[in-house]
C-alpha cells in the first residue's frame, strides 16, 4: 500500500469528525461565495436598475411606483396584474452621469450619443434619434428610491450569510484539527508500541537520534499535513469548485476557458513531487543523522572535551548540517519557481483573456454586457486564484509530510512481534542450554554448540576472557536474541514457546553499568508497576543496604533523580538497581558486571546486597573479578564461545587450568598494585 493510501487510512479512523467538518467546510464555502452574485443583484437590478422601461400607471398603489412630472410610473419588470397601465411606456437611459427621460420605449442597445435634448442611439449600420429631458437630482432621486429597501435587504441578506458562514468555518476549523491530533497521537502511539516489538538487533544497528527523529520530527510533519494542509487544500478544492458553479452559471463559455487553470495546477504538482521529494527525503534523513549525532555528542561530552575532541566533533556535524543547507536551498529554489511568483503570472494571463473576451463584445453594437455580470466575473477570477495559491504554498508540507510518511511506515513495517504480557505461571528457575550456536551477523559465531543446565537455587558464574561469550549467553537467555541452532529450556519449556515479554516475567537483571529514569528513587525500585507498593520498593532497598545513603538526603525516598541518575555514585546507583531486582522476585536473576568498577569498600556492601538478591533464586553471574565469585555452586570457564572447564572454586583450582591461571594472574596483579 502505497503512503498516500496509508495516510489516508489513519484519517479515515476518525471519519466522523472529519466528514461533520468537511459539511461545515462546503456550507462555509457555499454562503461565502454567494456574495458576487448578491453584488451583481445589487448593482444590475437596483443601483443600475433605474435604466430601464418604465411603465406608467394610473395611481400610486405601491412602493415600487415613481412619480415624475404628477404622472405615476412603474418599471416595466414590476408590474403585476392589479396595476392598471396606460398605453405607452417611457425609457429612462443613462448616458455618462446623466440620466434622460424619452417618453416612448427605445432600444437599450448600442452606442448613444447626446446633443442638447437630442439623444442618438446607433446599432450596427442603424441610428435612431429620440428626444430626452434631462432629469435633475431631485428628478431622478424618486427613480432610486425604490430601490434603497432592496439594497438593504440584500446587504443584510449577505452580512448574514457571513456570520452564519463564520460559524461553521469555526467548527470545521475545529474539527479538522482535532481529528488530525487524534490521527498524529494514535500514529505516535502505534509507532511507539511497534519499536517495543522490534528486536534488539535492530537498536543496535539505529542510533537513537534516529529512532526519536522518527518518531517525533517525522511524525509532527504528518501533524502539519493534518492539521494544515488537509484543511486548507480540501477548503482550496471545495472553493475552487464554487466558484466553478458560479462561473458557470454566469457565462458558460469563460467557465470553460476557466477550466484550464486544472490541468496546470495538476502538471505543476506532478513536477514539485518529482523534485521536492528527492530532496525533502535527503532533508528528512539528514535530520535523524544531526539528531543522532547531537544525541551521540551530548551522551559523550565528558569525553570529547577531556580528549580535546572538540573540533573533530564539530566538522562532523557542519557535514550533516551543510548537507542539510544545500538540499533546504535546492528546496527552496523550487518553492520559489513554482509559487506565488507563477500564481501570479498565471492571474494576470488570465485577465487578460478575461479583457480580450469582453473586450471582443465591443465590436458587437448588439451586445450588452451588465456592470454586474463584469464586477462578479472579476470578483470570482480574483477570488479562484486565492485557493490556487494556497494549494501551492502546501506543496512544501505536502511532498514533507510524504515523506516523513515514508519514513515513520517504513519503521512500522520492519519485522516486530506483538507485545504478549499474559501472565505465565512462576518458573522454579532451571536453565538447560542444548547445542546452542550464535552468531550476532549469521556467520561470525560467538557461542558453538554449547551445552550446560543449571538447576533452580543455583548460583552459576562465568568467567572468561573479553569475547568469549559471557555477555551472549544472558542475551539468549534473557531472548534479545534467539540462536541460529540448539535448544533453550527453562523448567523443560522451549523459550521460544513464550513470548519475549513472558520469558523476562520471571527474570530481574542488574547491569554493569546501571540505569535509572527520571523519577524518584522510589519509582526506580517500582518501575510504576502497580503490582509493587511503595512500601515493597522501601524494603527492597533497606535490604540491599541502600537506606544507608537514602535516608541522608533532604527528601529520602522520595529524592528526585536525573536522567540516568547522574547525581548518584555508580555504587548508589548499583544498590537500587539491586533493590528494583529484588522488588520484583525474579525466578532468575542474572547479575552482569555487578561489582565491576566498584571501590573495595562500596563492593562489601554489594557482596552483602547481593546475598539478600541471590537467595531463594536461581543466579546467573557474569564476572570478571574471580574473587566475588569463589562461592558460587558451579563456574563455567568460557573460551571462544565453548566451555573448557566447569566446577566450583576448589575444584577448578585442583585442575590447574584456565580457570586456576585466570585466578593466580588476578592475585599477582593484586599482590603488585598492593606493593
Amino acid at each position: 500500500m502505497s503512503t498516500e493510501k496509508r495516510l489516508v487510512a489513519y484519517a479515515w479512523q476518525f471519519k466522523k469528525g472529519i466528514i461533520i467538518g468537511l459539511i461545515c467546510l462546503i456550507i462555509a464555502v457555499s454562503l461565502e461565495l454567494a456574495g458576487p452574485l448578491i453584488a451583481k443583484k445589487v448593482i444590475d437590478d437596483h443601483i443600475l436598475g433605474v435604466e430601464g422601461i418604465w411603465q406608467q400607471v394610473e395611481s400610486n398603489d405601491d412602493r415600487n411606483t415613481v412619480t415624475y412630472k404628477g404622472d405615476y410610473y412603474k418599471r416595466s419588470d414590476r408590474l403585476e396584474e392589479e396595476d392598471k397601465a396606460i398605453e405607452g411606456a417611457s425609457t429612462v437611459l443613462g448616458i455618462g452621469s446623466s440620466y434622460y427621460f424619452v417618453d416612448k420605449e427605445v432600444t437599450l442597445q448600442g452606442k448613444r450619443t447626446i446633443n442638447g435634448n437630442s439623444i442618438t442611439i446607433t446599432t450596427g449600420s442603424q441610428q435612431m434619434e429620440v428626444m430626452g429631458d434631462k432629469l435633475s437630482l431631485s428628478e431622478i432621486y424618486p427613480f432610486f428610491k425604490p430601490e434603497q429597501r432592496p439594497i438593504l435587504y440584500l446587504l443584510g441578506l449577505y452580512m448574514l450569510l457571513l456570520i452564519i458562514a463564520g460559524f461553521f468555518q469555526f467548527y470545521q476549523t475545529f474539527l479538522l484539527q482535532q481529528a488530525s491530533n487524534h490521527i498524529v497521537k494514535k500514529m505516535r502511539n502505534d509507532l511507539f508500541t511497534h519499536i517495543q516489538g522490534i528486536p534488539i538487533n535492530y537498536y543496535v544497528d539505529q542510533p537513537a537520534g534516529k529512532i526519536v527523529a522518527r518518531i517525533t520530527n517525522d511524525t509532527e510533519a504528518i501533524r502539519d499535513l493534518y492539521e494544515r494542509v488537509l484543511s486548507i487544500v480540501v477548503t482550496s478544492v471545495i472553493y475552487m469548485g464554487g466558484i466553478f458553479i458560479a462561473l458557470f452559471i454566469l457565462d458558460v463559455k469563460l467557465a470553460a476557458l476557466c477550466l484550464l487553470i486544472i490541468p496546470l495546477l495538476y502538471g505543476w504538482m506532478k513536477l514539485y513531487k518529482h523534485y521536492g521529494t528527492k530532496y525533502n527525503t535527503v532533508i528528512r534523513s539528514t535530520i535523524s543523522e544531526i539528531n543522532g549525532n547531537i544525541n551521540e555528542a551530548i551522551q559523550g561530552m565528558s569525553i570529547i572535551q577531556a580528549f580535546r575532541r572538540e573540533k573533530k566533533t564539530k566538522e562532523d556535524f557542519e557535514v550533516l548540517n551543510n548537507r542539510h543547507f544545500t538540499f533546504q536551498r535546492k528546496l527552496v529554489k523550487l518553492s520559489a519557481l513554482t509559487s506565488y511568483n507563477l500564481v501570479t503570472v498565471f492571474r494576470n494571463l488570465a485577465f487578460v483573456g478575461f479583457i480580450w473576451y469582453f473586450g471582443s463584445f465591443s465590436l458587437e453594437p448588439t451586445s450588452v454586457i451588465s456592470i454586474g455580470l463584469l464586477y462578479a466575473f472579476v470578483d470570482y477570477l480574483n477570488r479562484l486564484f486565492e485557493p490556487v495559491t494556497d494549494i501551492v504554498n502546501q506543496l512544501p508540507l505536502i511532498e514533507q509530510a510524504r515523506v516523513a510518511g515514508n519514513r515513520v511506515f517504513e519503521l512500522m513495517d520492519y519485522k516486530g512481534e506483538a507485545v504478549i504480557d499474559k501472565p505465565v505461571k512462576r518458573y522454579r528457575g532451571h536453565v538447560h542450554f542444548d547445542q546452542v550456536s550464535f552468531a550476532y551477523n549469521d556467520k561470525d559465531y560467538v557461542l558453538n554448540e554449547l551445552s550446560f543446565e543449571i538447576k533452580p537455587g543455583q548460583t552459576a558464574a562465568f568467567v572468561g576472557h573479553t569475547g568469549s561469550g559471557k555477555s551472549s549467553i544472558m542475551n539468549l537467555l534473557f531472548r534479545f536474541y534467539d540462536p541460529q541452532t540448539g535448544k533453550i529450556t527453562i523448567d523443560g519449556i522451549s523459550t521460544q514457546e513464550w513470548s519475549r515479554q513472558q520469558v523476562r516475567s520471571h527474570m530481574g537483571i542488574v547491569l554493569q553499568d546501571p540505569f535509572l529514569f527520571s523519577g524518584t528513587i522510589t519509582s526506580n525500585v517500582t518501575m510504576n508497576d502497580p503490582t509493587i507498593t511503595k512500601e515493597t520498593a522501601i524494603k527492597a532497598l533497606k535490604a540491599v543496604g541502600a537506606d544507608r545513603f537514602i535516608e541522608k538526603l533532604p527528601n529520602q525516598y522520595e529524592e528526585k533523580v536525573t536522567e540516568g541518575g547522574t547525581t548518584f555514585s555508580l555504587g548508589e546507583r548499583q544498590l537500587i538497581s539491586f533493590a528494583r531486582a529484588l522488588a520484583f522476585d525474579p525466578a532468575i536473576l542474572i547479575l552482569d558486571e555487578a561489582t565491576a568498577n566498584i571501590d573495595t569498600e562500596t563492593e562489601m556492601v554489594i557482596q552483602q546486597a547481593l546475598e539478600v538478591l541471590k537467595a531463594g533464586r536461581t543466579t546467573l553471574v557474569i564476572a570478571h573479578r574471580l574473587s566475588t565469585i569463589q562461592q558460587a555452586d558451579i563456574i563455567f570457564v568460557l573460551d571462544h564461545g565453548k566451555i573448557m572447564e566447569k566446577g566450583n572454586h576448589n575444584e577448578l583450582m585442583k585442575e590447574t587450568g584456565y580457570y586456576y591461571q585466570m585466578y593466580q594472574m588476578q592475585q599477582g596483579l593484586k599482590a603488585n598494585s598492593a606493593v
